[in-house]
């Protein structure tokens, strides 16, 4: 049964692979490996993700999302434009370090790796981006948002995900018009986020749209998220602030952290309001916290549960792996299917023959857009936004825009502060 659903959705995703009846273009290599397969007859996709260190439970998520993509395809039958040559994945641990992610990067292209997907950390992302430039090899970020990444002009890095300036702009704006909606006004906002290149990016973009929308933006608090043990000094910093609403930017160990020192310091809010929050919109979010959750916003890229395909994946899953598939995993999973397309068009696993193709390609998304994933020139995905999302009784909602809404938003998200 499992198996029967897998060659299905890549029957569903058009990859025009050899059990779902798809013949070979024209030129292509019908019986015989083409360049970039191994006499085998696999093709090498590279995935770096921390799957040790403070982001383990995402990188691990990520990683068996890539997986389950690589085990779709070719119980569909491989790459029909090359013999049906199939997939074979290598995944590298970065730990979450810039440096480690670097050697790593270039380790799986020295070993035959045609594509990249990877790898959560921006940070990382960056020094990774740089080897598959200097290498001539495709890197197809799942996630990682600063701007900055794809600012240096390059030609071979593509992401998927919303950027920071998609996320931050459509957060500020969901947030105008969520408050608005119920009559309370946003004014003044806090932002606390992660001092990475994630965290920064967010708090600008997040910032001048607010600042156009009327908002006052201030304090802005860092913290460093992989060594920060708690978070009530900066929430205490927010409560004296006496703002209207907390923007959180960060990943899911502080953002539990965060959702502890609502609770403990009680800052007063209308909302605590993620901005790609890594925690916020997950299942396991509210399990953990409880009580202390409730009410959370996220504008973020999110998983379309709308979607029957996405449905199984996500059943698939946690039959699999005995947990609840985060978006994270999701989003790998459409970030190999990008590079399987990819080898399909091309009808060859040259490197630059499959990052051509990746430029010019279209692919069906299982994630909330606005359409297909699709490049500009820059290596963005153009159909790629946020959506908002709030905890509400315990689980997660999309709240907003309407056409992804599940349920109302409530606003204000949070009680008011209890006296002592």
């Amino acid at each position: 049964m499992r198996k029967t659903w897998i060659a299905a959705v890549a029957c569903a995703l058009s990859f025009g692979l050899a059990a779902c009846g798809g013949s070979a273009p024209s030129g292509a290599a019908g019986n015989a490996p083409a360049g970039g397969v191994s006499p085998e007859g696999t093709i090498k996709i590279g995935s770096l993700h921390p799957l040790s260190g403070a982001a383990a439970a995402d990188g691990q998520q990520m990683d068996n999302g890539a997986k389950l993509a690589v085990e779709a395809i070719n119980n569909a039958g491989g790459i029909a434009a090359l013999g049906g040559a199939k997939l074979e994945l290598l995944s590298a641990d970065t730990q979450g370090k810039p440096e480690v992610g670097q050697s790593e990067a270039q380790r799986l292209v020295q070993e035959g790796a045609v594509g990249l997907v990877g790898t959560y950390q921006s940070a990382v992302t960056a020094n990774v981006s740089s080897v598959a430039e200097r290498n001539k090899v495709p890197l197809v970020i799942d996630v990682s948002s600063a701007d900055s990444i794809l600012a240096q002009g390059y030609k071979y890095t593509f992401r998927v995900q919303p950027s920071s300036t998609v996320l931050g702009t459509r957060a500020a704006q969901y947030l105008s018009e969520v408050s608005t909606a119920a009559n309370t006004p946003a004014k003044t906002v806090a932002v606390l986020h992660e001092q990475g290149p994630f965290g920064t990016a967010i708090r600008d973009s997040f910032t001048a749209e607010a600042q156009k929308l009327g908002m006052t933006v201030g304090p802005a608090i860092a913290y460093d998220a992989a060594s920060v043990p708690d978070l009530t000094t900066q929430m205490t910093q927010v409560k004296a602030a006496g703002v209207d609403v907390l923007v959180v930017a960060g990943y899911y160990r502080d953002g539990v952290l965060a959702a502890q020192a609502v609770q403990t310091v009680q800052p007063g809010v209308d909302a605590v309001y993620g901005v790609a929050n890594g925690a916020f919109d997950l299942a396991q979010f509210p399990a953990e916290v409880g009580q202390a959750g409730e009410g959370f916003f996220d504008a973020n890229y999110h998983a379309d549960m709308t979607k029957p395909a996405m449905q199984d994946l996500a059943n698939l899953y946690e039959e699999r792996y005995g947990d609840t598939i985060r978006t994270g995993a999701v989003l790998s999973y459409d970030s190999v299917n990008v590079i399987a397309q990819a080898l399909q068009k091309a009808a060859s696993a040259d490197p630059t023959a499959v990052r051509d193709a990746i430029a010019g390609g279209s692919v069906d998304t299982l994630l909330a857009s606005s359409g297909p994933i699709a490049f500009d020139e820059k290596g963005e995905n153009k159909n790629a936004i946020p959506i908002l999302m709030q905890v509400q009784g315990g689980t997660i909602r999309q709240v907003h825009p309407d056409s992804f809404a599940e349920a109302a938003p409530v606003y204000p998200g949070q009680p008011a502060p209890v006296s002592r």
